[in-house]
């Protein structure tokens, strides 16, 4: 999980102070976490070094205020096309398309059709090599390749799901 693209895509909408990124931050995660609110601030601090974000003032009640740079909307939308591993994908990809549909990238199909794309060649590796477990006799590295599969095949179904509704 990236909380630097989480503030990012948050900032991407309008400014925020921290503590309201935090907030934020934790809604979007849903149920798979919640942020300490020290690393929304240690984020926030590095993501101002790399000039992703800027410091824009204080808000009525005297908390700082901050919005998203160009260089960061080029940063977030980089990262949203790049394809997710597949041992991360639980955690990095469901986030990611998050951050997408909340920000209404207008990528969002190539980076799903580039997350299929990736899925796929997973896939065609791992049935080779299932094939050769298979034919070697492997019973364990068979049936763990199998579950993978299983596991890559559902989210290909998700995807296909989540491209059917975005078409009605």
């Amino acid at each position: 999980m990236s909380v630097k693209y989480g503030i990012l895509t948050l900032l991407f909408l309008q400014k925020h102070h921290g503590y309201e990124l935090k907030l934020e931050l934790d809604s979007l995660l849903g149920i798979k976490g919640k942020i300490n609110p020290g690393q929304i601030y240690t984020t926030l601090d590095r993501l101002i070094r790399d000039q992703l974000v800027s410091f824009v003032g204080m808000d009525d009640q005297e908390r700082k205020l901050y919005k998203i740079n160009t260089e960061g909307k080029n940063e977030l939308e980089n990262w949203l096309l790049e394809p997710v591993p597949y041992h991360s994908t639980k955690d990095d990809f469901h986030l990611k398309w998050s951050c997408a549909r909340n920000i209404c990238f207008k990528q969002e199909k190539k980076m799903l059709d580039q997350q299929k794309a990736m899925i796929m060649k997973d896939v065609m590796e791992l049935t080779k090599l299932k094939t050769e477990f298979l034919l070697q006799g492997d019973e364990n590295r068979y049936l763990l390749i199998t579950g993978t599969l299983l596991h890559l095949e559902a989210d290909l179904n998700w995807i296909n799901q989540v491209e059917n509704r975005n078409r009605s």
